[in-house]
Parts: structure tokens; sequence; C-alpha cells
């Protein structure tokens, strides 16, 4: 699914942002005071099919309410939300785009509410009108998509699971209902270490199966390890938008809105401010590493040289 967004525009007072505006009130109202009406301004992006877009922002950036956007949950003040060329601003649509985009909030965990891991997984394929002959291989296939066992699981209340395993229920429970689209709200915040990276890598098996991932993060270097886009929000607006490349290729342009670097660019470029010939480009740990194995090399290999001379 190709998901768009033209000129969107969103404010929480609703009608009256539009008055504001149309008496020649915005310059005033649009800003970082706290009774700013938009939440965002003139956005205008499209989710592509199949890929794994990154969204970047300062706190009061404008990230989750964009992404609520994005399976109609609420709809621009001005501007449309397109899926596959419809708007979202007609309620049938809205209502199918609700079953093919999956929006994941933080800490997920505290919207469970079933008395069973089983009712509470089955809740949105039942509302989706699913047969019932249909939901237990839902829950079954959505519980393991998220390494849970069915068996195990089923029967027991979703309170008396660790922090991590009711996560992963809350999540079943938007994979149950077969989304095409995930649409993730800092995924794996308050997750230590290890049941961070772990769900990470979850997410990143999801897109490798050929679902469209959008996930908000605070992270650079996550963004930058597994996005093939990454969207930077700003006061409600687009800064930036490109591949991971693009985007961190202005370090300071970026400090400019209380972004960071990704930790291997950022020492990269500490590497050659020190001297160090390093080669230009964007680094993943992995691109870092290699490229100071391979500027070592071509040290030891004109030392060798100089020696032989």
């Amino acid at each position: 699914m190709r998901l768009e967004f033209e000129d969107v525009s969103y404010s929480y007072e609703g009608g009256e942002a539009k008055k504001k505006k149309r008496s020649g009130a915005k310059k005033a109202q649009w800003g970082n005071a706290p009774d700013a009406p938009w939440a965002l301004r003139h956005v205008s992006f499209t989710v592509e099919p199949g890929e794994f877009l990154g969204i970047a922002g300062h706190t009061g950036s404008g990230k989750s309410t964009l992404i609520q956007h994005m399976n109609g949950l609420i709809h621009p003040t001005e501007g449309r939300v397109l899926a596959d060329g419809e708007s979202l601003a007609s309620k049938e649509v809205a209502r199918r785009v609700r079953g093919r985009v999956g929006l994941v909030f933080q800490y997920p965990e505290t919207q469970l509410f079933a008395a069973t891991v089983f009712d509470d997984v089955a809740f949105g394929p039942r509302n989706m009108g699913v047969p019932e002959a249909q939901i237990e291989q839902r829950v079954r296939e959505a519980l393991e998509r998220v390494g849970l066992c069915f068996e195990q699981l089923k029967g027991r209340s979703p309170f008396s699971l660790s922090g991590g395993q009711q996560r992963r229920v809350a999540f079943a429970g938007v994979l149950a209902m077969n989304p095409e689209m995930l649409v993730l709200d800092e995924p794996a915040a308050g997750l230590d270490p290890k049941a961070r990276e772990d769900f990470l890598n979850m997410i990143s098996g999801f897109h490798a199966q050929g679902t469209t991932v959008v996930m908000v993060s605070h992270s650079m270097d996550d963004l930058a390890a597994r996005c093939s886009r990454v969207l930077v929000l700003s006061e409600g607006e687009v800064f930036a938008l490109g591949t991971p490349a693009e985007v961190f290729a202005d370090g300071e342009r970026l400090r400019s809105v209380g972004l960071g670097l990704p930790a291997p660019v950022a020492f990269a470029g500490q590497l050659r401010q020190a001297g160090f010939p390093l080669e230009a480009g964007f680094f993943t740990e992995e691109q870092l590493a290699d490229a100071i194995a391979r500027a070592l090399g071509r040290a030891v290999a004109a030392r060798e040289g100089a020696d032989r001379r």
C-alpha cells in the first residue's frame, strides 16, 4: 500500500485554527509557544510499499500526531492523506485502511484489557469481522511471530506475564489483523538492552518478509542502521527527508533542531578532525570498523613500501 501525505496541516483546535489562519494570525500562532495550535504544517511525503521509514524529531515536533494520520485515527485540518489514491477522509476508506495499517503506540502493553492472552490478541480480528473459525489460527500465528508459545500462554492473563511478554502480546494483537504496514511509536522504549535489540531485530524481520514499516525513534543509531529513509520533523514541519547517508551528512544542521548524529558517524567525524585518514561517507558500526581497518591497512602498506625503499 502506498500512503501519501499531501500538504497536511493539523490543529488540535480544529476549525478555530483555520479561523486564526484566515484572519492573518498565522504567524503569531505558529511556533513553539504552548498555545500554538498547529501540530503539523504543510507536510508532504510518501510511504512507499515495502520500505522502512524512520521518523525523528525532538519532543513536540509532531511525530505522534503524524503517525495517527496514517490509519485515519485523526484527519488533517487541511490537506489530504491518501491510501492507494483514496482519501482517508472517507469513513469507508478509513475503516478499510485500519485493517491494513497496524498502529502500535508507545508502551502498547498499557492497552491490554482482556482476561486471557487469547482474547486480547483476538480482539482486533474479531472487530474486523474475521470469521470465528479463523480466529484461533490468526492468534496462534501472531503469537508465534513475536516469539511466544500459543499453547503455553493462550489461557493466561496477560497481566500475569513479564513486561517484555506483555509488549509482545500487545504487538501480536496488531499482527493478528495481518497489516500490510506497521506504524510503531518508539517500539523499544523502556526495554533493557538485550530485550530492546531482540525486539528491533524482530521488527527488521517483519520488514524482510515484506511488511512496510514506519518507526518513530529517538535513537539515531537505530534509524541509521535499520531504515531505508529517514523523515525529520521540526515544529510540525518536514525538516529533512532522505536516505540515512543524506540526512546525517550535516551534523550541525541536525543539532540546530535538537538532534544528534548516530554514534558511528559522530566518531568518524572526530577521527577525521584528529587527522586519521578515514574516507568520507556514512557509517554504521560495521562500516566504520571496515573503514578503520582499510585505513590502517593502507598505512601499514605505505610504511612497508617506505622501508623497502
